[in-house]
Order: C-alpha cells, then structure tokens, then sequence
C-alpha cells in the first residue's frame, strides 16, 4: 500500500513542494543562462510540456543578471545552480530567484554560507543542498559507501543551516549509480523530514538514463520518498520533462492526460499499430488534458488479448486484418477503420471528458 512520507512545506516562488502537495517536476535548461532569449525560449517549451520548476546555471555574474529579464517572462519558479562563487548566489537573490542550489563539495566556508543564509533569510526564499557522488568530499574516510558519503556530506551542510536557524531546506543526494542513490535516500528519510528532491547524476545517454532514472525513482516514489524529480539525460532537456511524467503517471501518483496501452505486435497483427499509437500520441500531446479526469486508452493489434485489455480500459480498440472493434465502458460500440481509428478516438475522448 503506498504511503508518502511527510516532510515539511516549502514554498518555491508560486508553487508549494512536501507535505502532501503533488510531486513536482523539474527541468533545467541547457542554454547559457546569460543568453537570455534562447533561455526564455526553452522554459517556455519546458512549461508546455509540463516542467514546474526550472533550474538555471549560473556560472558568472552575466548569468546572474539574465535572471532580472528571464523572471517576468515565465510564471515558473526559478532555481539558480550556484557552485565555486558564494557571491554569484547572492547576486541571483538580489535579481529576483526563486531558490538557490549550493554544492557543499565547493561552498563550504563558514563565513561565505552565513552571508548568503542572511540575504536567504531576508528574501524569504530556500536552499537545496545539493549533494551528487562526482563532487562529494572524501570526509575522511574510505570506508563509506557512496551512500553514506552522500547522506554524511548532506546532514554536515545542514546542521551549519540549523545553527545559522535557517530551515527552510529542500535536499537532493544524487550518484550515477541507481543502488547508491536508493540506498542514500532511504537514509536520510530516516534521520530528517525536509522535502527531498530526487534525481540520478551523470546517467549517460537517452536509453540507459531513463532506464536508470526509472529504476531509481521508481523505486523511491513507491516507497513514498520523494516531493520533486529531475530525470537528468544527455538529451534535449524536452526529453526529461516527458520521461518525468511517464515515471509519475506510470506510478498512478499524476495523471497528464489520457494513459495509451498497446501491444507490442507479433506476426498476428495486420495494421500498423506502431503508427497509429503514434499518432495518436502526437494528437494528444498538442491537446490541453491538465485538470481532466484520467482515462486510459487501449490501442491493440490482435484478437488474442485486444478485445480483454480494450474491454477493461475507458475505451480501445481491438483490430483485426483490416478494421478494429471500438469498445467504451466495457463493451464493444461499433467497428472502425484503421485509417479514422486516431480520428474516432479524440471524438470520444472528448466526449468523455
């Protein structure tokens, strides 16, 4: 039975994470932050598909500034991804971001963390210690696991947050390896209750990092860990955000629109199924399902288990050598051709919802 782990709220611009509000999801856009209409461009794009917070760059004082003129542009909060400079954070602050992100591995002296607590403090805005395994400090000791080093490297950095008296916290504790980072944040669920946001690192390309980031947080969310992800990929950062939501709605946790099941084909079927759950796809993507109730949609290809996974989805098709039976509530309504089959679903999605 799932059960979610509660954490505190924090508040992200407009948007709320932990407690129980929905798990959020994350984007980063892959531009040069300073390059401010390309940068625009992608956080538009990423809020079409669905992204909720975007994370942003922020190598040097160019980047920083950009915030000033991206801000009004988006109504998504805005994360600056601060390491090295402690003063590019405060710079960030003062142009109007909505959260900052610090890496312990490199802003760690006690004077530079107490000034950017302070204009934190007055902004009213939170941090996210960041932790990944490809910059976490030794901690003098080869014995702990990446687990350990990344839950030990995490709780350092907060207990200085705590006695600076600053909570407002969300934290992430990200390895390349899918075991090190299931094992990292079913410790630190343990030992404190700020919001978690969860995330591989370094994944590699499209197919093994969404394998990878599926397992990871597949497992995490279903053992109710978590309040927002990032499917991190080396791929187009469109590709994440689309990944992310087949990870929350696989999970039954959201729900983006109408769910397509299909078959994988064999040499029974007749039509080109591949094309048509295509299509469909396409249809939907360019439709606005946000705030509908969830239907799943059974696209099949053969007589063998088409007719039962159609007659237990909200509707489907079930195809034979030329036409398919279009079943809705349970039961077969009417044969339709493979070429009006997308057509003749969007109506009756539409009707349904």
């Amino acid at each position: 039975m799932y059960r979610r782990h509660k954490t505190k709220v924090v508040k992200i611009g407009r948007l709320y994470i932990g407690g129980n509000y929905p798990i959020a999801i994350q984007g980063m856009t892959k531009t040069k932050t300073k390059d401010i209409d390309k940068t625009i461009m992608q956080i538009k794009v990423l809020e079409k598909l669905g992204c909720e917070i975007v994370r942003l760059a922020i190598k040097d004082k160019a980047d920083a500034f950009a915030i000033k003129k991206i801000k009004p542009q988006t109504e998504l909060p805005l994360v600056a991804d601060i390491h090295f400079d402690w003063r590019l954070a405060l710079a960030a602050i003062d142009n109007g971001i909505d959260k900052i992100r610090l890496n312990p591995a490199n802003i760690y002296k006690q004077k530079e963390i107490e000034e950017i607590v302070s204009a934190l403090k007055n902004a009213k805005l939170p941090l996210r210690v960041g932790v990944n395994s490809g910059s976490v400090k030794d901690l003098n000791s080869q014995k702990l696991s990446m687990a350990d080093k990344l839950v030990k490297s995490a709780l350092n950095y907060i207990k200085i947050l705590e006695k600076l008296k600053f909570y407002n916290i969300v934290i992430s504790l990200k390895a390349s390896s899918v075991l090190e980072t299931i094992l990292a944040y079913r410790k630190i669920i343990k030992i404190c209750d700020y919001p978690l946001h969860l995330g591989m690192t370094a994944t590699g390309l499209s197919q093994e990092g969404i394998i990878k980031s599926s397992i990871a947080l597949g497992v995490l969310l279903l053992e109710g860990i978590g309040d927002t992800l990032r499917v991190s990929l080396t791929e187009k950062p469109e590709v994440e955000i689309k990944v992310a939501k087949g990870i929350l709605s696989a999970l039954g946790l959201r729900s983006f629109g109408p769910e397509i099941i299909s078959c994988p084909t064999c040499g029974r079927c007749e039509v080109d199924l591949v094309k048509i759950v295509e299509d469909l796809e396409d249809k939907l993507s360019a439709l606005d399902y946000s705030n509908k109730r969830p239907l799943k949609i059974a696209i099949m290809g053969c007589v063998v288990n088409g007719p039962g996974e159609a007659k237990e989805a909200d509707m489907g098709v079930a195809f034979g050598k030329k036409e398919g039976l279009l079943f809705k509530v349970k039961k077969p309504t009417r044969k339709i051709s493979k070429n009006s089959c997308v057509k003749e679903l969007l109506k009756e999605i539409n009707r349904s919802l």
